[in-house]
């Protein structure tokens, strides 16, 4: 299997760190989005999104980071996708709420606009206008993370263990901490950030993030 990726793409990341640490064979082949490349042929034809990731299995080609999340586990058999009906959906829920809740306020409206050009609005009361209401938002639904999905003496999203769901959200969730945010308002993401950071590979799956970070400290930010 070939997983068409960039490390700075967080939704590459979630892949990445699960394949890693589920010991997943991929080829890995960056697809280079700072000169275009996933909007230019070949690989437009490939996904016609322009977005990475895309994992390509001989002559099936899938495309959004859940979706792929989902048959890499059931690939393995992996627990981190339980095979119990409820348990799956519980899982499936949370990732679901991840991209259409917490994704879209946190990340495309709050963290994005700040540290990526392409994504800063046209003028700057547009662009003050955007961050006002995706730090308003994103706070609601990290208090939701913290109080209701997680809550004290709940280690991951769905229980007690690790679940595909985490992998999808920490990529997500550690994107706060790019925009100078230490989540201290939020006690329980904060710690269960701090079990998904411990896994083995989050080191090297983050290194490109964790060094473009650093390259923003000092900019004045928005944070949650």
């Amino acid at each position: 299997m070939k997983l068409y990726y960039h490390p700075i793409s967080t939704t590459s990341r979630t892949i990445m760190l699960f394949a890693a640490e589920s010991g997943i064979p991929l080829e890995m082949q960056v697809v280079d989005l700072f000169t275009g490349e996933h909007v230019q042929a070949p690989y437009a034809g490939l996904n016609p999104n322009k977005l990475v990731p895309t994992l390509e299995d001989g002559d099936f080609v899938l495309t959004e980071s859940s979706a792929i999340l989902k048959y890499l586990a059931d690939t393995i058999g992996s627990p981190a996708y339980p095979k119990d009906l409820k348990q799956r959906a519980r899982v499936n829920e949370r990732m679901d709420w991840t991209s259409t809740q917490l994704n879209q306020d946190l990340v495309y409206a709050l963290v994005y606009p700040q540290i990526f050009d392409t994504h800063k609005r046209r003028s700057d009361e547009a662009q003050a206008a955007t961050l006002q209401r995706g730090q308003e938002r994103a706070q609601a639904w990290l208090k939701v993370l913290d109080e209701n999905v997680l809550g004290p003496g709940h280690n991951f999203l769905c229980g007690d263990s690790i679940t595909i769901a985490d992998y999808h959200a920490a990529a997500y969730v550690a994107l706060a901490e790019v925009i100078g945010s230490d989540l201290s308002d939020y006690p329980n993401v904060k710690h269960w950030l701090g079990r998904m950071k411990a896994l083995k590979s989050w080191p090297q799956v983050y290194q490109v993030i964790d060094g473009y970070a650093a390259s923003l400290k000092g900019k004045a930010m928005v944070a949650v």
